[in-house]
């Protein structure tokens, strides 16, 4: 395992175990305790995942040292706000059974984001969380709140994958020093990522699958991955990225690969942007 040092000091690994859409506790639970016995250290979480109880009770069984963990949640749309945010951190550090966060994210950067940040910036300076940052904040949009608040964002968790590549985020993060970390870096299975040709023929010199090339491309490129399975077997791929190099060659055939737009998501679109502010209202 590698690790990257966050813009505040602070040592996170590169690759960690997301648990997005594993809503059912006892499916939840045994996920995470598989992904700590694996090795992963890094678990990454939401309030709006509906699992943050589960994950919680996963780290206690899990024996693991407190120390070592890496926990990440994030506040959700109907938390922006300073004094919202407040209490949707007690929230979820009760649910996750924890007496501080290495990192917690705004989840989406809407409705009173910054006033959420500088509650989060108060938590951070009383050393409940370890290191704060965003979510899904586009190049002008991240600028803009490094610009405005007083405790520049560690990390900034978009979308990431061989698919869209967003090269522009990943420069303007490097120009305020912010971690890039990404989300669906199997791009939620499009493309047939998981057996695609271009990946396949390289991950063949490797001995690799076309999923494990994916995660050493992002990782090459300083990002930081957290791939999700409810299946030990495949956790234990995910997590094997660590005894090969991509060369230039390799890179820029994957390069090749980007459509310059996500599949996923669309936060251009009003309808996407009603749903995030509606839910769990």
């Amino acid at each position: 395992m590698e690790y990257v040092t966050l813009n505040n000091g602070v040592k996170m690994p590169m690759e960690g175990f997301g648990v997005f859409q594993v809503p059912d506790p006892k499916q939840c639970e045994q996920a995470v305790l598989d992904a700590i016995s694996v090795g992963y250290r890094l678990i990454d979480t939401a309030a709006a995942y509906m699992n943050e109880e589960a994950v919680g009770a996963a780290i206690k069984k899990s024996g693991a040292c407190r120390e070592d963990l890496f926990i990440t949640t994030k506040l959700w749309v109907s938390d922006a706000s300073y004094d919202k945010a407040k209490q949707a951190f007690e929230t979820s550090l009760k649910k996750l059974g924890l007496e501080y966060l290495d990192l917690y994210l705004i989840h989406q950067p809407m409705g009173d984001y910054i006033g959420a940040y500088r509650a989060m910036e108060e938590l951070y300076k009383e050393g409940l969380i370890r290191a704060i940052g965003v979510c899904n904040c586009y190049p002008h949009v991240l600028a803009d709140i490094c610009e405005t608040v007083e405790v520049i964002p560690a990390v900034n968790q978009i979308e990431l994958h061989p698919f869209f590549q967003q090269e522009n985020a990943l420069a303007l993060m490097k120009e305020y020093e912010v971690t890039p970390e990404a989300w669906g870096p199997f791009a939620e299975g499009k493309h047939n990522i998981f057996s695609h040709p271009v990946l396949a023929k390289i991950g063949e010199k490797y001995g690799k699958t076309p999923a494990q090339v994916a995660l050493r491309w992002n990782v090459q490129r300083g990002v930081v991955v957290i791939p999700k399975s409810t299946h030990r077997e495949r956790m234990e791929q995910n997590f094997n990225i660590w005894d090969f190099n991509l060369t230039n060659e390799d890179m820029a055939e994957i390069a090749k690969l980007d459509i310059g737009h996500s599949e996923i998501v669309n936060h251009f679109d009003p309808n996407f942007v009603r749903a995030l502010h509606g839910r769990f209202k």
